[in-house]
């Protein structure tokens, strides 16, 4: 079965581990947020494709939950003490994958073709692809300002309340190559729990993505982010509070008008079951914590269970 993913963030990231646990990975595409992405100290930092490819190389922190296990923090050290722009941690082993990057944007290399080769070298076999190659930044609006949202995020520690977000470049930004085709490919479609607003909405954000998504012809299933109204990590929640009124599963169903077919929702969140189903999307109840291997293939193998009872 081929399945294309929409991620982003440390679930969606997760979420991927545990689906080519249970599938050959070579049938797996996760398509991946680039609305975070920066330049820090001269260099391109792609955090979502970031935690992904390490996710799936099997070298992510899994107790930071982002970046690289064994870290060290040298070239930090001297970036502090000499007064350098801090506030965005990176570390050694981090680093160089920046610099191979930057090295080859600056030399006109696509995003998405930067990105293939880091999947190679890493002995990932799915395909990795940027939602987009053109510059596409997510901003946070909010009663103290507007944010690019790293640092909204990092550097204000996300604690401002979120008027709106909006994508700049959204407008004018195309899929990357093989977007398309993955999405118009694939048996099944997958949104992983990440969080709706600045991990999936930017994706959504590429007209010809949610196009895609609005003419498919196969289910599309949503994982939430959330067991029992809370986030496991992150602004979630309190985001779903403030703009769409509340934390319930049918307030998550509600972030994706008509581009899903079924909700994967915690047992929590099982008495929300109903108020899905209202809004013509199947609730799928399971639990969703991804603690462990275990866990994630679980969750993994649910948002599969949709192909089977469509």
């Amino acid at each position: 079965m081929r399945v294309a993913v929409l991620s982003g963030g440390v679930g969606g990231a997760r979420f991927l581990r545990g689906l080519v646990d249970v599938l050959d990975p070579a049938r797996v595409t996760a398509i991946v947020n680039v609305g975070d992405d920066l330049e820090v100290l001269g260099l391109a930092v792609s955090p979502d494709l970031d935690s992904v490819l390490y996710a799936l190389a099997g070298i992510a922190d899994e107790e930071r939950g982002w970046g690289r296990a064994d870290e060290t923090w040298s070239a930090l050290a001297t970036v502090q003490a000499l007064g350098g722009e801090d506030w965005f941690r990176l570390g050694d082993r981090d680093l160089g994958l920046h610099l191979v990057r930057s090295d080859a944007l600056r030399a006109g290399e696509p995003l998405s073709a930067v990105t293939a080769r880091l999947t190679a070298a890493l002995g990932i076999d799915c395909t990795i692809l940027p939602a987009t190659d053109d510059r596409l930044r997510t901003w946070v609006d909010t009663p103290n300002g507007s944010f690019e949202f790293q640092h909204w995020f990092v550097a204000r520690g996300h604690r401002d309340p979120v008027d709106r977000v909006r994508f700049e470049g959204a407008a004018a930004a195309r899929p990357a190559p093989g977007v398309l085709e993955a999405l118009h490919e694939a048996e099944l479609l997958l949104i992983a729990p990440s969080n709706p607003f600045v991990s999936i909405g930017p994706i959504l954000a590429v007209e010809r993505i949610r196009a895609a998504l609005e003419r498919r012809r196969v289910p599309c299933v949503a994982v939430s982010p959330l067991i029992g109204g809370r986030a496991v990590k992150g602004p979630a929640a309190l985001m779903l509070s403030r703009l769409e009124g509340g934390t319930s599963a049918a307030q998550v169903a509600q972030c994706y008008p008509g581009l899903i077919d079924a909700l994967v929702i915690d047992e929590e969140d099982a008495a929300d079951a109903d108020a899905v189903s209202e809004l013509g999307v199947r609730p799928i109840v399971t639990r969703t914590l991804m603690r462990d291997a275990a866990a994630r293939r679980a969750l993994a193998e649910a948002a599969l269970s949709a192909v089977a009872i469509a």
